[in-house]
């Protein structure tokens, strides 16, 4: 996500070390670099304009400290700007209203509503303990409603069935009946898309509006298609009172222009990010710390998060209650952690990391992936259940047998064998508490992120 963009923003900063204070001079050149960035990330030219000027009103005799360099206080002032385009805090939704509280999805077709209304629902379900039904008002494409059923199934959703033979109005006052029946918190509402914007497809829209009077009307728009995601927004916005929008197939986006244009070209926020198809790639925008992965600076707090909600929290309890009993961490459990990353997306947790972006693609793929994981768990497969409790058995003729038993060779079974062992007497720390004592720095250092980071741009 952003490649080119942190690339090129990345390599500008190096270009100012070894300055002792930002001149108009030293800068001229790390500011066309940085408009020349934003352009080939076809970020709109009014925004390119505004983050230009900004960041040179503000540089051009910035007092370097002892404590930042050049470059560093540059990449601060840059990162206040990105974040100053791209609206400062996350715009969560305002579900507050009477249940039910209906959201209204709209864009052009094949823009992603459909996957994203899934999302929406799944997230809504599993973070904010929701009772979600959706519905879909798209009757010129049945499979539409196929579709919508399909993935409201696999979330948990409660799906409202619909026919093409329907008015999308009569649709959408129907599901609100039924939503308010239910005593259901929330209704989301899959409208139709087209391949433009027309006058037809907006009055659609705007009659289902003030029929179910929507505490959200999001609009979803894909990020690849570059600034001009931003433009139509803003067609949609004229039209219908939009009051966010959900920016999908960002992962596919290695410009960003769309990310950094929307806010300013409509007014309104980006809420939500669409980064996969699973059902739970759907992140909250935080523009803070959007700027801070754009500029290779990681995004610990949005990791954190993740983790949190990727990993078994009841498996993870018990095992720290075996550690902190001073029992021993076992193979048995260091299947049982791997087999949890696979189900992780390894390389969008890596992507948040502080300093992973420059470490080439290539050598990140080698060391931790999904396949390579699934390999580990092999191995301790092959294994019989009494060496798995006690690696220290597995000796050189054991290691044959585990090897011949799970395809894969002697060395590869030796590094395994390595990374339990360290990973074991990193357990072992359950015991002295130190470990106790990290987990509560942890959770401190949750709240103080944003703060250490400001200090470190």
């Amino acid at each position: 996500m952003f490649e080119n963009l942190s690339q090129r923003l990345q390599q500008t900063v190096k270009t100012l070390k070894g300055q002792a204070r930002l001149s108009e001079d030293n800068i001229k050149e790390a500011l066309r670099d940085v408009r020349m960035a934003l352009l080939e990330a076809d970020v709109a030219l009014p925004v390119v304009k505004q983050i230009i000027a900004e960041i040179k009103d503000k540089a051009i005799g910035a007092e370097v400290n002892t404590k930042l360099s050049p470059g560093q206080a540059f990449i601060k002032i840059v990162h206040a700007e990105l974040t100053e385009v791209m609206g400062q805090a996350n715009d969560g939704l305002a579900l507050s209203a009477q249940p039910p509280a209906v959201i209204l999805m709209a864009g052009l077709q094949g823009s992603g509503k459909t996957t994203s209304t899934a999302k929406l629902a799944k997230r809504l379900i599993e973070r904010e303990h929701k009772k979600v039904a959706v519905v879909s008002a798209d009757v010129y494409r049945p499979a539409a409603i196929e579709q919508l059923a399909t993935v409201a199934s696999q979330v948990g959703a409660d799906f409202i069935p619909s026919s093409a033979d329907e008015k999308p109005l009569d649709i959408a006052q129907r599901a609100l009946a039924y939503a308010k029946q239910k005593t259901l918190d929330v209704l989301i509402i899959d409208t139709a898309g087209r391949l433009h914007i027309d006058a037809e497809m907006m009055a659609e829209i705007q009659a289902i509006h003030s029929a179910v009077d929507p505490v959200e009307t999001l609009f979803v728009v894909d990020a690849m298609t570059g600034q001009d995601a931003a433009n139509t927004a803003k067609a949609f916005h004229d039209a219908l009172a939009l009051t966010g929008v959900i920016l999908t197939k960002i992962d596919g986006d290695a410009r960003g222009g769309a990310a950094l244009s929307i806010r300013h070209i409509t007014g309104k926020p980006i809420k939500f990010l669409g980064i996969g198809e699973k059902t739970d790639a759907l992140e909250a925008f935080h523009p803070e710390r959007i700027a801070s992965r754009i500029l290779g600076m990681g995004d610990v707090l949005s990791l954190v998060e993740d983790i949190q909600h990727q990993v078994d929290q009841d498996k993870a309890e018990k095992l720290a209650k075996k550690m902190q009993s001073g029992q021993k961490f076992t193979l048995v459990d260091y299947k049982d952690q791997l087999e949890q990353m696979q189900g992780m997306d390894i390389a969008k947790l890596m992507e948040k990391i502080p300093g992973m972006s420059e470490i080439p693609q290539q050598v990140r793929d080698q060391q931790l992936n999904s396949k390579q994981i699934g390999r580990m768990v092999a191995i301790i497969n092959a294994m019989t259940p009494e060496e798995r409790l006690t690696p220290e058995l597995i000796k050189s003729s054991r290691k044959k047998r585990i090897a011949a038993g799970s395809g894969i060779d002697i060395p590869e079974v030796n590094r395994m064998l390595k990374q339990f062992k360290e990973m074991q007497k990193q357990m072992a720390n359950f015991n002295s508490g130190k470990m106790g004592k990290m987990l509560k720095m942890a959770n401190k250092m949750q709240g103080k992120v944003p703060g250490l980071m400001n200090k470190l741009k």
